[in-house]
């Protein structure tokens, strides 16, 4: 059951990555909002994750997934360049992910 929220909430980190580069600065009122529960769901699932796996693997987990669906969302709409460099980076980030979890 842990593996399954820290994945849920390593989503949510995008979210909330995302939410928060929208939010301008916290001036537009609906990506605030996004940002806030993202971050709240986020660290719920990350912190009741943490109490069966080990931190840094739990930490490291959460991270590569936040990072791998935000930096892959905003190529997929375009607010950031991509390149077959990028998207290779990207897999070695979700393949050390999917590594972490087999040697756990």
């Amino acid at each position: 059951m842990a593996w399954i929220v820290l994945v849920i909430s390593g989503i949510f980190e995008a979210v909330w990555a995302t939410a928060l580069g929208k939010s301008d600065g916290f001036s537009k009122l609906s990506p605030t909002i996004v940002f806030v529960l993202g971050l709240i769901v986020s660290m719920a699932g990350l912190a009741y994750a943490m109490r069966t796996l080990p931190i840094g693997t739990a930490y490291a987990i959460w991270v590569g997934i936040g990072a791998a669906l935000t930096v892959g969302y905003a190529m997929i709409t375009g607010t950031e360049s991509s390149s077959i460099v990028k998207v290779l980076l990207i897999l070695v980030i979700i393949g050390a992910v999917v590594g972490l979890k087999v040697l756990h």
